[in-house]
């Protein structure tokens, strides 16, 4: 009874062994079918485009270059970041919705070894058009119910930021240094002392030709044991210059002037940028060791482009370049807030590609200068180089910072009265100052608007000063209310005869054309 009660038992756990086993296979099957499935998809649309697939280095290649294409690739500005993919979505579902804005260069996924994607992907056009159609077409696109993606513009990064090398390495020194160490160095951009143009500030960016060469680079150099000249150096991506529409550029007017000597006036520069055509210039901004020149017309500044660029001045060669409109940058596609991925709001992704696309480079030990903290943060992302060609107004200023408040701070009550002119950046508050200084009462501002063309309410400010009985009014609207008003106090300013007054605020880009 016992041995018939043991071999049923026997029985019953074989037939549970059984069981479980034929779950697995059941269970193996389907991952199977759905593998067979993706991979016959995948077979499918490169059988329907004539594009190629390969995947390497932890990304999935589709194209690159697409059938038929003849020349370089695409210029910088074709190629969009995907953010937020879902994890089992792949080319033969993204592939045809991107391909709606344009045709594709090339499609690459970020995967894991799992065989799911990373959740993000870049997307290179064969023109820059296309991807900003994919931007405004697709960003923030219900891919799947509930699933939003996000696409914003991904810039090529070919440049590293090099610091804590000695100050007395002149540039031919670094570039001979770089190109021991890694490969495809193409330009070291190396920035004089303001007070000694013999010795460097501590720094250098080193510009590559790829930004694979870049990369490889980085990750060799990167671990932070690496020396060049006995000294242990800090190495991180540098900031890309931002594009500036091509139309915009046209029509700038300013100059950016570096490798200034610090006791060189505006008045000297405003003289050495007019010579040729005595009256030409409107204006000069001089802040420390780079000036910004603006001209009456555009083809006055091209010419003093051509003049002065190398030219010496007070000992020093200058360099000169056009400005680049900083206002312009916070309105398009490069405007965008992007975290290491390329894209705020994809922080599921890590690692791979993607985490080479730096766009800021935000250093709490000293920012750009690699050196030791000092207690305050800029308020405004750090630029490419200091004091860079992009003008907005406050400059490299160390006034523009924050600083701790600690427990206990006494804090007065102060009036505008007590501030110093150079402590107002904005016009509106400038205004307040200029009417308190000279015991007016304090401006009126009346808002006006119309519609615009494209359905927009456009706005304007009217300025009263009633102890002066006088008025101001624009020959400009604006669609935000706050530049409305900001431009309505640069007017009632300039017409109150108090240009040197006005702390070159963020002016809006047409200052620039």
């Amino acid at each position: 009874m016992a041995t018939d009660r043991a071999d049923g038992d026997r029985e019953s756990d074989g037939d549970v062994d059984g069981d479980g086993c034929n779950i697995a296979l059941l269970e193996g099957a389907e991952e199977f079918k759905a593998s067979c499935a993706k991979e016959m998809a995948l077979l499918d649309l490169m059988e329907k485009t004539g594009y190629n697939m390969v995947q390497e280095n932890g990304q999935r290649k589709y194209g690159g270059p697409p059938p038929g294409w003849e020349g370089p690739p695409p210029p910088r500005g074709c190629e969009v970041f995907v953010g937020k993919i879902p994890r089992d979505m792949y080319e033969d579902e993204l592939v045809p919705l991107f391909e709606t804005a344009g045709r594709m260069y090339e499609f690459r996924l970020m995967m894991e070894f799992s065989g799911e994607n990373r959740g993000y992907a870049f997307v290179m056009y064969t023109n820059r058009e296309a991807a900003q159609r994919a931007i405004q077409m697709l960003d923030n696109h219900e891919i799947r119910p509930g699933k939003f993606i996000g696409v914003c513009v991904s810039l090529d990064n070919c440049r590293l930021f090099i610091g804590s090398i000695p100050k007395d390495k002149r540039k031919d020194e670094i570039m001979e240094e770089m190109k021991q160490v890694t490969d495809g160095v193409v330009d070291v951009i190396v920035y004089p002392s303001s007070t000694d143009k013999t010795r460097n500030r501590g720094f250098a960016f080193v510009e590559y030709e790829s930004h694979k060469a870049a990369a490889m680079a980085r990750r060799k150099l990167i671990p932070g044991t690496f020396q060049l000249w006995g000294q242990t150096i800090q190495v991180d991506w540098a900031e890309p210059e931002k594009d500036v529409d091509e139309e915009v550029m046209q029509r700038v007017r300013v100059l950016y002037v570096r490798n200034l000597m610090l006791n060189t006036t505006e008045e000297t520069l405003h003289l050495e940028f007019s010579c040729f055509k005595p009256g030409c210039v409107e204006r000069v901004k001089k802040l420390t060791d780079y000036a910004f020149i603006h001209y009456r017309t555009r083809e006055d500044a091209v010419t003093a482009l051509g003049l002065m660029n190398g030219a010496q001045i007070d000992g020093a060669r200058v360099e000169v370049t056009l400005a680049k409109p900083a206002a312009i940058k916070d309105g398009s596609i490069a405007g965008r807030r992007y975290n290491s991925r390329g894209y705020l709001g994809n922080t599921a992704a890590a690692g791979g590609d993607g985490g080479n696309r730096t766009f800021f480079l935000h250093r709490s030990n000293g920012g750009m200068m690699g050196g030791v903290g000092n207690g305050y943060s800029p308020l405004r992302a750090l630029q490419t180089r200091p004091g860079g060609p992009f003008y907005d107004g406050a400059g490299d200023d160390p006034d523009r910072c924050v600083f701790p408040l600690f427990p206990g701070t006494q804090l007065s009550p102060t009036s505008l009265q007590a501030l110093k002119q150079s402590q107002i950046a904005s016009a509106v508050n400038l205004l307040d100052f200029y009417c308190s200084k000279n015991f007016w009462s304090q401006p009126e501002y009346h808002l006006y608007s119309t519609p615009g063309q494209d359905g927009k309410l456009l706005l304007l400010y009217k300025v009263s000063i009633p102890s002066t009985r006088s008025t101001y009014m624009p020959d400009k609207l604006c669609v935000l209310l706050d530049d409305a008003k900001e431009l309505a106090a640069q007017t009632t300013l300039w017409n109150l005869d108090c240009r040197r007054q006005v702390v070159y605020m963020s002016m809006l880009a047409e200052s620039f054309i």
